[in-house]
């Protein structure tokens, strides 16, 4: 790395410099750093967030083991015990939308001029691990396992062998 000062450099320029800045010292750039590429990188979602990418660039999908329309249970938080239907599944980010469970009260601002705001309770997402499929007709919790039934692979309930849809 070359090393100079501000003073002989406008010296040499034919110019004279005075004060805090005449003895301050100049560095030319290091070179830039070699990134190596891995198999996936982050990206943000938000300022705050940061979310983990595939190698084309995809969000790296969570599996998981409920699906749209499961009867399951809630296992641990405020609404421990509540039987529910799950409405949507988000697999970026490992969460899950259930009917009547981890309901939040939102204030939300007037829009436009005349409108008045408005406070609307509704419900944010779980993460998959806090429920557990539930059997209606034994009104038991179950994992949730794989068979093989007429050639089809199907999802069926460990402890009662229920076969669940779709």
């Amino acid at each position: 790395h070359t090393t100079r000062t501000m003073a002989g450099l406008l010296n040499m320029a034919g110019l004279s410099l005075t004060g805090a800045f005449a003895g301050a010292q100049l560095r030319a750039p290091a070179p830039a750093a070699r990134v190596s590429h891995t198999s996936f990188s982050v990206v943000a979602k938000k300022k705050w967030e940061k979310q983990a990418l595939n190698q084309n660039g995809n969000p790296v999908r969570h599996p998981m083991h409920v699906k749209t329309n499961d009867k399951v249970v809630v296992i641990t938080g405020a609404d421990k015990g509540k039987v529910t239907e799950v409405v949507e599944v988000f697999t970026k980010s490992g969460t899950i939308l259930c009917k009547d469970v981890n309901i939040k009260t939102k204030h939300v601002k007037p829009k436009g001029e005349g409108e008045t705001g408005q406070i609307i309770q509704k419900e944010w997402p779980i993460h998959h691990s806090n429920v557990m499929h539930w059997s209606e007709a034994k009104q038991v919790r179950s994992r949730v396992g794989h068979k093989m039934v007429d050639g089809k692979k199907v999802r069926v309930l460990k402890k009662t062998d229920e076969v669940l849809a779709n």
